[in-house]
């Protein structure tokens, strides 16, 4: 792909702005970006991201993990993802899984979310109930478990979201 700006170098810099609601792509060589105020020269190697993406499959051959291809849909190879932290397609995650349930292990302990979920300031309805199901849920979970303590948290937390429907 050439540079949108000169036409002349092959594009090594892809930027994407977002500018009052209207995205725009730009595929730039490395003198117009430089031009530009755009980082062109900065090594992928340097961060600490591939780093420890390069960590990824040391010994697997231990644990008995096999030898992964490429990903069949876009060819992405798990070295490419090694060097440059970025999956091709939707494909590749079914492809890498055995790597990436490790690496997603070692950065956030565990491989699914555990944590709050995001309620904005003014909820609709719908999220409300979703919201209130949910404290449901848990707070019957609390009672089965005879954690009462949690419980009355959960009930306090159930009736202020109630009131404020």
């Amino acid at each position: 792909m050439l540079c949108d700006h000169c036409g002349e170098n092959e594009a090594v810099i892809h930027l994407t702005q977002i500018v009052d609601n209207q995205m725009s792509t730009f595929h730039l060589c490395e003198a117009c970006a430089e031009e530009k105020g755009l980082e062109p020269g900065v090594n992928a190697g340097n961060f600490p991201l591939t780093d420890f993406l390069a960590q990824i499959g040391k010994g697997i051959g231990a644990e008995g993990g096999a030898a992964v291809g490429a990903c069949a849909y876009c060819g992405l190879k798990l070295e490419d993802f090694k060097k440059t932290g970025r999956l091709g397609c939707p494909h590749c995650y079914v492809t890498f899984e055995v790597h990436l349930r490790s690496l997603l292990r070692r950065l956030h302990g565990g491989t699914q979310h555990v944590g709050k979920v995001y309620l904005p300031p003014d909820p609709t309805q719908a999220q409300r109930q979703q919201r209130l199901s949910g404290l449901r849920r848990k707070l019957d979970k609390a009672v089965a478990s005879e954690d009462f303590e949690r419980a009355a948290e959960l009930r306090d937390q159930i009736r202020a979201l109630e009131a404020a429907t």
